[in-house]
């Protein structure tokens, strides 16, 4: 039988009793049909949406699971979701008006009651998506998730956005400053990392060069027969530091929450693009954020990003939480091969390894993320490296707050596991300090968090410049 390409509403006869509702989304009009509600229905408790760069996700919070077929119809694009076992209701019906006309992939939805006890979603798309539907159980305070991902047909390449946003360059020129704390004072600018370049690649920057300027390549000299020609002296070229911040959590993710109700996403979201603004500054540096708004990012595809845009450094940014409130202080970590450091090292990574559990991410295409990404090789060399930005950091940050440990920590964090990219993660201080989360929520402390990362980062790559590397797959 063919699928159908369009909501159609279940006929009415003169003795139904049913009512009709008229439903607008998006200019649409949309026909329901409410039947009466068994006393065993499913009851949707929440609907959220997420919309990202990357993809869009739709969440159902209800108070069992659900069973649910879905397909797509060309032209336009359509997403068709019928959902088993479940009446129409309020809740549902507000999902037409979560979605914002700047959504990226959705352009409207519209629900319906199909049929008795299933309703229908029809998602109005901008293009041709990829949707991942997949199911949640109970985790964290949520009941069982219902989660629609539409991913766009082609992934979005880190790279083009960063390009596109005017923060990808490819000569070795600084990235242009943004704002600052205190413009006043500037850091020093790190020593520019050098390589040697081919002189084929010298030939091609010519080029280039003389072709910006309008002026004629420079021709190459002919030898005189039995005359040998005197080597040039070996040129060199500024190689661009990519960084690679990640926001913990994110979406459906809040992380630790404070006892003010300060959210650890939003608080780290705000240290990052700080410390982005600040890091932009220095000579030959670029920046790329993991999330640069409120969504979630599994485990895996964070280090993924890292490794698409060839970061150099990876620098994973959170707000401690401990089950007392007088636990305090600033802390930074890095991987471990043998084992966590200490049994609060292990309990944090544990606790941080959960992300994809309450962020929600879709095991069976993670798995395969992890296993390409993730994959096991040597980790020693990226240990020993990311030590040494760790203790740099940790150095800057305790000029600013007390150090929960006086020493850089190790554990399995599943999001330092990048083989071939040093990565520490910093826990800012402790949201579930009273005291400590004022001082999060302050712009002035946060821009000093920012300020004493910049230094530790520039200490390091001062130390340790960063050598060519050839393109990564």
């Amino acid at each position: 039988m063919p699928r159908p390409s369009r909501l159609r509403p279940a006929p009415l006869t003169p003795a139904s009793s049913h009512r009709r509702t008229l439903l607008k989304a998006g200019g649409t009009l949309l026909l329901s049909v409410i039947a009466p509600l068994p006393a065993n229905a499913t009851q949707i408790m929440a609907v959220r949406v997420w919309p990202a760069p990357d993809y869009t996700r739709v969440t159902l919070e209800n108070d069992s699971e659900l069973k649910t077929t879905h397909f797509l119809v060309p032209d336009p694009p359509r997403l068709v979701v019928d959902i088993d076992g479940l009446v129409l209701n309020n809740t549902l019906k507000s999902l037409v008006a979560k979605v914002e006309s700047n959504d990226p992939y959705i352009k409207q939805v519209r629900v319906g009651q199909n049929r008795p006890n299933v309703v229908r979603l029809v998602f109005d798309l901008k293009e041709e998506i990829k949707p991942q539907v997949f199911t949640l159980a109970p985790v964290a305070g949520y009941q069982h998730r219902l989660i629609f991902d539409l991913y766009p047909v082609k992934p979005v390449d880190p790279i083009a956005a960063m390009i596109q946003k005017g923060e990808w360059t490819t000569d070795g020129a600084p990235a242009a400053a943004v704002g600052s704390a205190n413009p006043a004072s500037p850091l020093p600018a790190a020593p520019p990392a050098q390589t040697e370049v081919a002189p084929d690649a010298i030939a091609k920057l010519e080029s280039e060069m003389s072709a910006l300027n309008g002026s004629p390549p420079p021709q190459p000299v002919q030898p005189t027969p039995g005359k040998q020609l005197a080597k040039a002296p070996p040129q060199k070229v500024v190689r661009m530091v990519t960084i690679a911040l990640d926001p913990g959590h994110g979406g459906e993710d809040p992380g630790a929450i404070g006892a003010t109700g300060a959210r650890e996403k939003d608080i780290v979201l705000s240290v990052a693009k700080r410390l982005k603004a600040k890091l932009e500054q220095l000579p030959n540096t670029r920046v790329m954020l993991t999330r640069d708004g409120d969504y979630f990012v599994p485990l895996g595809q964070r280090v993924q990003k890292a490794r698409q845009v060839q970061a150099d450094l990876f620098v994973s940014i959170h707000a401690d939480a401990w089950i007392s409130p007088t636990a305090r202080g600033s802390s930074v970590f890095v991987l471990s091969e043998k084992g966590a450091s200490s049994s609060a090292a292990r309990w944090l990574a544990n606790d941080q390894n959960k992300a994809d559990l309450i962020g929600g991410a879709n095991a069976a295409v993670q798995d395969k993320v992890l296993a390409s990404v993730l994959f096991d090789l040597s980790t020693t060399a990226q240990i020993n490296d990311s030590l040494k930005v760790g203790r740099a950091v940790l150095k800057e940050i305790g000029g600013i707050n007390r150090l929960h440990k006086a020493a850089v920590e190790q554990a399995g964090f599943a999001v330092l596991k990048a083989p071939d990219i040093p990565s520490i993660l910093v826990e800012t201080a402790f949201i579930s300090n009273p005291d400590e989360e004022a001082r999060l929520r302050d712009d002035g402390y946060q821009n000093q968090l920012a300020d004493a990362i910049t230094k530790g980062i520039k200490r390091y790559f001062s130390d340790n410049p960063p050598m060519a590397k050839s393109r990564q797959t």
